[in-house]
């Protein structure tokens, strides 16, 4: 393994590649990848998908022979995504039976024009579950206030959910709750817990992307001081309160006596949006146990090359993120205000990517009629 990224998977994270396509997994280039680099998950989402897909070439085949049975074009996306997440997870699936079904998943997200749809999200992810039909698949639900009922009713079927677009404290603690009633009512269901494992999905570099440009309009020395540090701060605090949510649930010990497995936080978002910050900082700013820590190629191939990760940098780091986020917002930015929006424009982008895959896949359809 790569001495980089090891170093980052023993403090605790479990590092997990925010990509997929077809190409990734034919070519032997995910196995690979977690037999070089600590590989041992990996995420999708909607931009991701257009993405790949926007490369027909390698799903030419497939399509034609969708094509040719008069396949629909949201038929024809849904087969093409949950073959490509079926055959990761085979990928997977030694790690997966490793770590004690805790890693080696695979996410694939609900179609996110459902993102305000409770009970429209809550059949999409049992049908992509049922459709993927893998133990270690992961069904990707957005924290909106309509996805939250939708993720415990998915969690009380057995499903393991990674909960997305997660920006706030306030909304992952939402998430905790959402996450110990669903374990609770699976229990009472009668399914076995310990092979449910989820995530909340806590995206980071975009809270800087959105503070760092209030605070140049601020311009005076304390705002040009507190730039690039309002998204670890924000994550730091995050894990605080993560941890102490599941400490303070009265349920939770008895759920975890039966094998529940603690929610654990994942950071998202964790590439540098700024060309003038560490390209590693949102992995070595924020390592610790229990996190996972979803990366883009780029970003992985920049921790495998100069990561400074040097142990944990979570645990007792949440008074001094506090003192960051007062000082900001006492510069009159508001930081729920910024979350609320980025959750609006993270489904709203979202669903942006599914429209294009969409039209990429009517293209490829069409092309092979």
């Amino acid at each position: 393994m790569n001495s980089n990224t090891q170093k980052v998977s023993d403090t605790g994270v479990s590092i997990w590649l925010d990509d997929l396509n077809r190409e990734r997994i034919t070519s032997g280039n995910l196995k690979e990848l977690t037999q070089t680099l600590n590989v041992v998950g990996v995420t999708t989402n909607p931009s991701i998908f257009q993405k790949a897909l926007s490369n027909i070439g390698p799903y030419d085949q497939q399509l034609k022979e969708l094509a040719q049975r008069e396949a629909s074009v949201e038929e024809a996306v849904r087969l093409a995504t949950t073959d490509d997440v079926r055959a990761a997870c085979d990928i997977m699936r030694d790690i997966f039976d490793k770590t004690n079904s805790q890693d080696g998943r695979v996410s694939i997200e609900v179609d996110p024009r459902l993102a305000h749809e409770t009970n429209q999200t809550e059949i999409q992810a049992k049908e992509l579950w049922e459709t993927v039909n893998r133990p270690n698949a992961m069904i990707k639900i957005p924290a909106t206030k309509e996805g939250l009922p939708a993720i415990k009713a998915t969690l009380a079927k057995g499903i393991s959910v990674n909960v997305t677009l997660v920006f706030s404290i306030e909304r992952d603690l939402e998430v905790v709750k959402a996450y110990i009633d669903g374990i609770e009512a699976a229990d009472q269901a009668g399914h076995d817990l310990s092979k449910i494992a989820s995530v909340s999905s806590f995206f980071v570099s975009r809270v800087d992307s959105a503070i760092d440009k209030l605070l140049d309009e601020v311009g005076n020395d304390e705002a040009k001081s507190l730039k690039g540090k309002a998204a670890v701060a924000n994550a730091r605090i995050a894990y605080a309160e993560h941890e102490k949510a599941f400490a303070n649930d009265p349920r939770w010990s008895a759920l975890e006596a039966k094998g529940a497995k603690k929610q654990r936080l994942l950071w998202a978002s964790t590439g540098a949006k700024n060309p003038d910050y560490s390209d590693t900082m949102y992995v070595d700013d924020l390592c610790g146990k229990l996190i996972v820590n979803t990366m883009p190629e780029a970003t992985l191939l920049a921790v495998a090359d100069h990561s400074q990760a040097n142990g944990d940098s979570l645990s007792g780091k949440d008074f001094e993120a506090r003192e960051i986020i007062s000082k900001i917002e006492n510069l009159g930015i508001s930081l729920k205000e910024i979350t609320n929006k980025l959750e609006a424009d993270g489904v709203s982008a979202f669903i942006d990517s599914w429209s294009d895959l969409l039209s990429d896949v009517k293209a490829g359809l069409e092309r092979n009629k």
